[in-house]
């Protein structure tokens, strides 16, 4: 069906940003005294929920906010290394020249997410930034009030569970995408409303072309 707003995440999702994500893990991992990721356990954490990753990863969780406000400083740092992925740009013009309303809702900044959004940020109009590793379920709730949206024409879409998680607990569609940090299959696994495959997909669905669409 058409949408008349749709909610994205960035990381993983919008910008590749996951090798960039394993460059720099360990890192934080030394500086705040948490398990190192080996490269063996990567396909596992792939497949488990936040929740899990933290708990597998020892991530002391009262150390979340100082371990959210590092890692955006470094992905500020290392923003022209992080591109978009491809496509990404003519899919969110497509979307924002059929009426869809684009917002963002992401963990990171919104100065780092503009600069990595490049032009594609003027499409924009909302903004939601800084979401701690669960609150995303709020700031969606927020950003469909502004929008004047109402959630039965509102989809999220993003590439990890927790976005899923949020978009139940809020009672808009969900999409998820394959190409991103969680595994394909973890996420089939809670049966999002849309599965995408490829970039091209998603306006296809969002405007109302199931011709394109990958439904789950």
């Amino acid at each position: 069906m058409p949408y008349a707003l749709a909610i994205f995440d960035l990381d993983g999702t919008l910008v590749d940003s996951f090798p960039w994500f394993l460059r720099t893990i360990n890192d934080v991992a030394d500086r705040f005294g948490f398990r190192r990721v080996r490269d063996e356990d990567i396909e596992e954490l792939r497949h488990a929920s936040t929740r899990e990753i933290l708990s597998r990863l020892e991530v002391p969780v009262w150390k979340l906010p100082a371990i959210a406000r590092y890692a955006r400083r470094l992905k500020g740092e290392a923003a022209a290394e992080i591109p978009l992925f491809a496509g990404t740009d003519a899919m969110l013009r497509t979307l924002a020249e059929n009426g869809v309303q684009l917002a963002l809702v992401t963990s990171d900044s919104e100065v780092n997410a503009r600069q990595k959004l490049g032009a594609s940020a003027a499409l924009f109009q909302h903004f939601d930034c800084a979401a701690s590793l669960f609150g995303k379920a709020a700031k969606f709730r927020r950003v469909i009030r502004r929008a004047g949206a109402v959630p039965k024409n509102v989809i999220s879409i993003g590439d990890e569970v927790r976005d899923i998680e949020a978009a139940r607990a809020v009672g808009v569609a969900c999409g998820a995408v394959s190409w991103g940090y969680a595994a394909s299959s973890a996420l089939q696994a809670l049966s999002p409303d849309y599965m995408f495959a490829q970039m091209d997909e998603i306006a296809a669905a969002l405007c109302g072309n199931a011709g394109w669409i990958s439904e789950a």
